[in-house]
């Protein structure tokens, strides 16, 4: 009787215990974000636990009753479904798949595990997961890493790489690949006047048809604010570059409408590279329909330029000369020249213009016109624009204490240098600094610095002119020339361009401006220079019609300081 007793006890405190343990599994089942179902091959029983009830509105307690589940997945799905299901057929242990619901809004990950004992398979257990949100965050990756979020068209890491494929296929059928560089022209004005809100509509809608002219054979992508890259695949028919480019030119003559209800029309500029005439990798090739783009820019926008050898020369010595002249920027290896100029009436000494030489490394005399306008694209002009006044100011001081000569030093100001705002602090500290009269400075300006900020210059102009500093305006006739802004300037002397010097003699209506304008300078109370003047009938002329000053070679070329203090010795 104790021995029966005592096996009761056992076997009710080993049930309590299953039961405790059951209990736990059912807390860890409840507590996850997932469902399981689990069957007994032996006992072919179905057990549903965990989030079944939060995923299905059906319960299974059957092997047939499976067969619900297939039916919740999107038909493409539902027979994948059912092999991962059912891996015991073949012999798998475990299988995993992922599954769309055809509500559309949801996935659900299927993950199947079977024991086997004896190669039989024993029991199974089907995990259920929803993956909703990690679907969504892995597409949303996956796009971020192929697309651009703005535009929808390829990013930039994404197109090199298939450009590449379109180069190698082109490669080995010996085929054409054309890639455009599409600018918008004037981008940055959308941005500055309607703000970068209107600049990313404009973007996105002409980005959003660019994509409807892609297809099997051309692609595109959104290379940069502003900059669009397409390319074409064997570019014949409708699918030439010419073609593309007629559709584009048709669409942008239609304005892009803003969500304000804005219209806005643009252009493009677009350049135009080939495979393999350009170059044979897609990042050259990118590179290459890039400067034949800008360059195509330089000539007017709003047009398409194509890839021809002098143009990639042409950029390629601008990079050399560009390269080379930061060099000579660090090493401060510029040299300056000065041209003298006389009054008229008695050919005495007035001043000299200082002019800035650069001899490269390889002997070779680079010209101003070819170099300053380099460096005033990459900043360079304005240390070698400091550089010149305070060189210039230096001579002069040391030329005016030796030889006792009175005049005026000229200085040639970049619009870069003027547009800085510590320009006028700059000029002022380098007089005071070599303790120069004002007066006998002279800054000459062109009238390409008005057109930037006329305001601006004027404000720093006019407190230059308080301070004593005399101010030239060069190369009159040659900008937009508005007799308006003249009564606004504050300026002392004029210059008259030598393209109306040189035809003055030969040229009625030029020598009808060249007498205007000496007869308005005058009036204005302003000094007239006259530059280029190189032979004694050009002299007369002036010196009859009231010109106050002459520049040229006829009484001077530009000289060395050697060859100027050789001069100055000679008049002292």
């Amino acid at each position: 009787m104790d021995e029966l007793q005592y096996q009761m006890d056992l076997l009710k405190a080993m049930n309590q215990k299953l039961s405790l343990k059951d209990r736990m599994y059912q807390m860890i089942f409840d507590a996850t974000d997932s469902a399981y179902l689990y069957y007994s091959f032996d006992k072919k029983e179905v057990t549903t636990m965990g989030k079944w009830k939060e995923f299905f509105d059906f319960d299974i307690k059957e092997v047939k009753e499976m067969e619900q589940l297939f039916e919740v997945v999107e038909e493409q799905y539902a027979l994948p479904l059912r092999e991962a299901l059912f891996i015991e057929k073949k012999g798998e242990v475990d299988s995993r798949i992922e599954c769309q619901l055809k509500n559309k809004k949801s996935w659900f990950q299927f993950c199947c595990k079977v024991e086997y004992q004896n190669q039989q398979p024993f029991e199974k257990m089907i995990t259920i997961r929803n993956v909703t949100k990690e679907k969504f965050q892995n597409e949303e990756l996956l796009y971020m890493a192929y697309y651009d979020n703005l535009t929808g068209l390829y990013n930039r890491n994404n197109f090199v790489k298939l450009l590449g494929e379109y180069v190698r296929k082109a490669g080995e059928n010996n085929g054409i690949v054309s890639v455009l560089i599409i600018d918008i022209d004037d981008f940055r004005k959308i941005n500055d006047g309607l703000g970068i809100v209107a600049g990313d509509e404009v973007v996105q809608q002409f980005g959003g048809f660019l994509k409807e002219l892609c297809n099997n054979n051309i692609i595109a992508c959104h290379l940069s604010s502003d900059i669009f890259c397409m390319a074409i695949y064997e570019p014949t028919g409708s699918c030439s570059v010419e073609s593309v480019y007629k559709s584009i030119q048709k669409r942008l003559r239609e304005p892009f409408f803003l969500l304000d209800g804005r219209a806005i029309n643009i252009t493009v500029s677009v350049g135009v590279a080939e495979y393999p005439e350009a170059a044979t990798t897609a990042l050259e090739l990118i590179n290459c329909a890039e400067i034949v783009m800008y360059k195509g820019k330089e000539k007017g926008k709003n047009a398409i330029q194509y890839f021809d050898t002098p143009i990639l020369n042409e950029f390629l010595n601008s990079v050399e000369l560009e390269n080379k002249l930061k060099q000579a920027v660090f090493d401060n290896n510029f040299i300056l020249h000065f041209q003298p100029q006389f009054d008229t009436d008695n050919k005495r000494l007035r001043g000299m213009e200082a002019l800035i030489r650069w001899r490269d490394d390889d002997g070779h005399m680079i010209r101003p016109d070819v170099f300053i306008p380099i460096a005033e694209k990459n900043g360079a002009i304005i240390p070698i624009g400091n550089w010149v006044v305070e060189q210039s100011i230096k001579n002069f001081v040391k030329w005016r204490k030796q030889y006792g000569i009175p005049f005026v030093m000229s200085i040639n100001i970049s619009s870069v240098q003027c547009g800085r705002d510590d320009f006028v602090d700059f000029v002022m500290d380098t007089i005071r600094k070599y303790n120069v009269n004002p007066d006998e400075i002279e800054l000459e300006i062109t009238e390409s610095i008005l057109i930037e900020d006329f305001a601006s210059v004027i404000d720093k102009l006019r407190q230059l002119r308080d301070f004593g500093v005399r101010i030239s305006l060069d190369d009159f006739g040659t900008g937009f020339s508005s007799l308006s802004y003249l009564k606004k300037l504050p300026i002392n002397t004029l210059k008259i361009d030598k393209s109306f010097i040189d035809t003055v003699l030969t040229d009625s209506p030029t020598r009808i401006i060249t007498e205007s304008i000496i007869d308005m300078v005058s009036a204005l109370g302003f000094e007239s220079v006259a530059e280029g003047v190189e032979n004694e009938q050009q002299y007369n002329y002036l010196n009859e019609i009231g010109c106050d000053v002459i520049q040229g070679y006829l009484l001077g070329k530009p000289m060395t300081a050697e060859q100027i203090e050789d001069m100055l010795q000679n008049m002292s």
